[in-house]
């Protein structure tokens, strides 16, 4: 079987593993930021009853937010996972991390599409060159996570207190992330540090392009940039380095 046919092999039956025997199906899997939207919505909506724009900043960043947060817990624990592939099949580590992110990848861009439709429906249908900095954005929010889950994946094995310390980084990273608040309420000489955790430029610039039609500067778009390269070669590097021994930890 090509590689090309085992990612698909996988994809597939991660997807079918994961919501077999649900009545809800894939529902399910947009339920849970709606949800959030919602009860977020109803208390801190009237604490910004002055931004007309809050609701659709809000639904976009817990969107973006959620796909993260899956896409990294899914990509840290995929290695031991499926630890069967590792020792019982000649299958190449890189793609059980790749696939594993792809339930995410696969609620992300129905989100896109939804959200899109919406703001057409809405009247505040975003320009071609906005829809498109918008997929850019979410595209680089997709290595990102990539990134570290190749990272993660190979040094999970070795650390098994990393899923812990993950968890506990999610929880802090959603309010380091402008998603229940507008970023402008800090004060400008804070927002740098909120700009280190990844996520919060593309929830920002994805806010901007969608939202006031803004596209963001040359040197915001050098940051993201160098932000989502980065992630991609320390991953590279890290899984390059301990994933040949995986097995060993298995």
């Amino acid at each position: 079987m090509s590689w090309t046919g085992l990612v698909w092999t996988l994809v597939r039956t991660d997807f079918k593993v994961r919501y077999h025997g649900s009545w809800g199906g894939f529902v399910w899997a947009l339920a849970k930021p709606i949800t959030m939207f919602v009860m977020l919505m109803a208390v801190f909506s009237f604490l910004f009853a002055s931004d007309p724009t809050y609701k659709l900043n809000l639904i976009i960043g817990l969107f973006l937010w959620d796909f993260f947060a899956e896409g990294t817990k899914s990509g840290l624990g995929s290695l031991d996972a499926k630890r069967f592939l590792l020792t019982k099949a000649r299958c190449p580590s890189w793609i059980i991390v790749v696939t594993s992110i792809s339930n995410a990848v696969i609620t992300l861009s129905v989100f896109i599409v939804i959200i899109i439709a919406f703001l057409i429906l809405v009247g505040r249908a975003p320009s071609p060159t906005a829809a498109a900095w918008f997929l850019v954005y979410a595209f680089g929010l997709v290595l990102i996570v990539l990134g570290f889950s190749l990272a993660s994946s190979a040094l999970f094995l070795r650390y098994r207190d990393l899923n812990q310390v993950w968890d506990l980084m999610i929880q802090v990273g959603f309010f380091i992330s402008p998603i229940i608040y507008p970023i402008q309420i800090l004060p400008e000489r804070f927002h740098i540090y909120l700009y280190l955790w990844a996520p919060t430029a593309v929830i920002e610039f994805s806010r901007a392009v969608l939202v006031r039609g803004v596209v963001p500067t040359l040197r915001g778009d050098a940051f993201l940039a160098a932000a989502v390269a980065a992630s991609l070669l320390v991953g590279a590097l890290v899984f390059r380095r301990l994933a040949p021994r995986a097995a060993e930890y298995l």
